[in-house]
């Protein structure tokens, strides 16, 4: 008998197979399950290896013995295949062959399961790129709230912010950022999928549990490539000592670091951390950044009452009072303060900051953005050309402080040097790749550019990684109005009133949106809305006139144009500028120009004289909008003469006409360059959805446009934009019809 015979009859082959499928598909299933309960990071890697050494003796032991009917025998080498041993062989090819398909449909199931729950962290691995990771490199993920109180997760999240702080400050020492090591807060993935994502060779976790006056942290440094923790401990104090917690885990992190990577001697010294020493400030400050994180009216206002709570306790805590100025930073950008009261308060908080600690990063570049913004908002423009270079050395300086990046962004958005902006942050993208607030920023630069699809990717990445924030489904509905889903738009900003109600100007611009459409009723609903919540705001000023333009009711549009003019509110959301247009263009139809003209320089002395050096930023939006009415009433030669002061001061300071197309066309036209402005009319006004110029027919009744709306293509689409709107109209309609429905 041959060899080759005799292993098939003594099933040796057979066993081999089953062994191999079997056992592949067991190292498969473990070596995914050990990890979700959370078993040693060696044990899967044992668990290969014993499949691995187990092979030779299978072999071995399916060669000496049989399974006969009457059990397992030792094989003496009898050739004879007798019915039994047949069946049993035949049997034994059923049981593994059934084996092997149960498990395959296992792992099947347990992958679909595994990919659905992680799709989110999945993506966010996605990378093309191979880097080069520095042994010197380490993230600090958050630490688990074991407390039996789930709100003290805000108590974990900030000993785990403190600690990356201090670990920032180890010469060499490379850690990735915070807001990426925080977006695999609750993802069930590896050490070393983790570690891979952020370009890391080591990873500190922990876990604190928080009861009464004790605490309890457990923390390990991990090697990620082989699971090895170079460094755990346990600490079981009171919460009073929880800054010598964070030193000593810090310095314990660092020094293992240093002696392992860095090389011994190599400079370590204790990292600092918070300037406070009071733990109940502390504990407000944790909870501030903890509301702040996702801009919102709320979630900001909370903040500042935190803060200012955290400096009752302690005047001296420098890290409350930087976060105090850039909370009223965002204020300003929301809406919650006014410029003038948001950039005063800046100033003397950065000023404190400054006096105590002259290298503050944050309060330097604060600073230099309120006093210029001050300046701005009087009319000097110029400031905002002079403070650019010099944020941009502070940015230089210190390139992984994100609030001085963000502060240049807004310096490069008001001059309209976007396509700087974007190169800005696809910069810190680099740093911090799964920073929310980054991705947001660069959807909304991409918004100005109007690259809508790079615009709707970078906010839906955003809102993947923090889906509260208010802002990115504003800048999200924007993408979709752009290409006439005027649906989508409405959805989104019901999203953002949604993750943010306290927010007034949120369905304030959605009851615009819906006056315009002619959806009284439906627009009626979010006034009430901005009236509950803000009835004295800019916003609940400007829907008040749109609602009674959308109703016919010229008289008391008027009335509520007045009203915002001699109240002198802001200039928010073109709340002013668009009440000063409104008495302008209806003055052009009842030819009372003069009169309303002269009123409304009266209530604001020097609103028109745009040969004046420093004027209010409201002020020169009211010039652009007075052409309607000096077409008509002042000599032709003086009226081009305003309009060449306002170009040439726009392009002193990097603004240019040409970059918004309704702009450019109305300049042509007011020129009477006629043929110019209708291929501008042609080429870029009407090929965008008539969704994002509901406004267009008082636009184009103004006289300037007579001859432009004459011509026979302009009427063609001007026809094409009327049916478009009646249909967006029905669309936003029914949308609506069927959310109450669904109610």
């Amino acid at each position: 008998m041959s060899l080759l015979t005799e292993l098939r009859r003594r099933n040796v082959f057979r066993v081999s197979a089953a062994y191999l499928v079997v056992g592949w598909l067991l190292t498969e299933v473990l070596t995914a399950i050990l990890p979700e309960l959370g078993a040693p990071e060696w044990l899967p890697r044992a668990v290969i290896l014993i499949f691995a050494f187990g092979f030779i003796p299978t072999v071995i032991f399916a060669w000496i013995f049989e399974l006969t009917p009457d059990g397992i025998k030792r094989d003496y080498g009898d050739a004879s295949d007798d019915p039994g041993s047949v069946a049993i062989r035949k049997r034994f090819d059923h049981i593994a062959i059934g084996a092997a398909v149960a498990l395959i449909i296992v792992v099947g199931l347990f992958s679909a399961r595994q990919t659905a729950d992680n799709s989110e962290p999945i993506q966010l691995l996605a990378s093309t790129e191979q880097t080069v990771i520095s042994n010197a490199s380490v993230a600090v993920l958050p630490f688990v709230n074991m407390s039996s109180d789930a709100d003290n997760e805000y108590f974990s999240d900030g000993l785990t912010e403190t600690l990356l702080h201090m670990l920032t400050q180890i010469p060499d020492l490379k850690v990735a950022a915070r807001t990426s090591s925080f977006a695999f807060k609750g993802k069930k993935l590896s050490i070393q999928a983790i570690a891979r994502s952020l370009e890391v060779a080591h990873v500190l976790e922990g876990s604190v549990q928080k009861a009464g006056d004790r605490v309890r942290i457990t923390a390990q440094l991990i090697r990620a490539s082989d699971g090895y923790h170079v460094w755990s401990d346990n600490f079981d104090r009171e919460v009073d000592d929880i800054f010598g917690i964070q030193d000593e885990i810090a310095q314990k992190v660092g020094y293992a670091l240093s002696e392992s990577l860095l090389g011994a001697g190599a400079g370590f010294g204790k990292p600092g951390g918070l300037k406070t020493t009071d733990p109940d400030a502390y504990d407000l400050y944790l909870l501030a950044r903890k509301e702040r994180a996702t801009y919102s009216y709320g979630g900001l206002q909370a903040a500042e009452d935190l803060l200012k709570g955290a400096l009752l306790i302690d005047p001296d805590f420098i890290e409350a009072k930087t976060e105090l100025a850039t909370s009223y930073m965002h204020q300003l950008e929301t809406g919650l303060m006014e410029q003038d009261e948001a950039f005063s308060q800046i100033i003397a908080i950065t000023d404190q900051v400054l006096a105590e600690d002259p290298d503050n990063t944050i309060a330097k570049a604060a600073s230099l953005f309120a006093k210029a913004g001050m300046r701005v908002s009087q009319g000097d423009l110029d400031a905002n050309l002079e403070m650019i270079p010099q944020l941009e050395a502070i940015v230089a300086e210190a390139p992984d402080e994100l609030q001085a990046r963000l502060l240049l962004v807004r310096a490069y958005q008001t001059s309209q040097q976007d396509e700087k902006s974007v190169e800005l942050l696809t910069q810190a993208l680099r740093r911090d790749p799964f920073n929310p607030t980054i991705h947001y920023e660069l959807g909304a630069a991409n918004v100005r550019l109007r690259r809508w699809d790079e615009a709707r990717a970078a906010l839906e990445k955003s809102l993947e990684i923090e889906p509260a924030q208010p802002n990115a489904y504003v800048y999200l509905a924007v993408t979709s109005l752009q290409s006439g889903d005027g649906v989508d738009y409405v959805a989104q900003f019901i999203n953002s009133v949604h993750v943010d109600p306290k927010d007034h100007e949120l369905p304030g611009v959605l009851a615009e949106f819906l006056y315009r459409l002619g959806l009284v009723e439906i627009a009626d609903d979010f006034r009430a809305r901005v009236l509950a919540l803000a009835p004295t705001s800019d916003v609940a000023y400007r829907i008040e006139m749109l609602r009674a333009m959308a109703v016919g009711d010229e008289q008391a549009s008027i009335a509520s144009a007045r009203r915002a003019i001699k109240d002198d509110i802001a200039e928010r959301r073109f709340s002013y500028g668009g009440a000063v247009q409104h008495l302008l263009r209806t003055a052009v139809r009842n030819g009372n120009v003069d009169e309303v003209s002269a009123w409304i320089e009266q209530q604001a002395p020097g609103i028109f004289d745009v040969e004046a050096k420093l004027v209010q930023q409201k002020y020169r939006t009211a010039q652009g909008v007075a052409f309607d009415a000096w077409y008509v009433s002042i000599p032709r030669d003086e009226m081009l003469h305003r309009l060449d002061v306002l170009i040439d001061y726009g392009a002193s300071v990097g603004l240019d006409v040409k970059q918004n197309p309704n702009t450019h066309m109305a300049v042509l036209a007011l020129r009477g360059d006629t043929e110019k402005a209708i291929e501008v009319a042609l080429n870029e006004v009407f090929t965008n959805s008539v969704a994002m110029n509901l406004g267009w027919r008082d636009d184009f009744a103004q006289p300037h446009y007579k001859d432009v709306i004459a011509d026979p293509r302009i009427q063609d689409a001007l026809k094409r934009w009327e049916d478009e709107e009646a249909a967006l109209r029905g669309q936003v309609q029914a949308y609506f019809a069927d959310l109450h429905a669904a109610n």
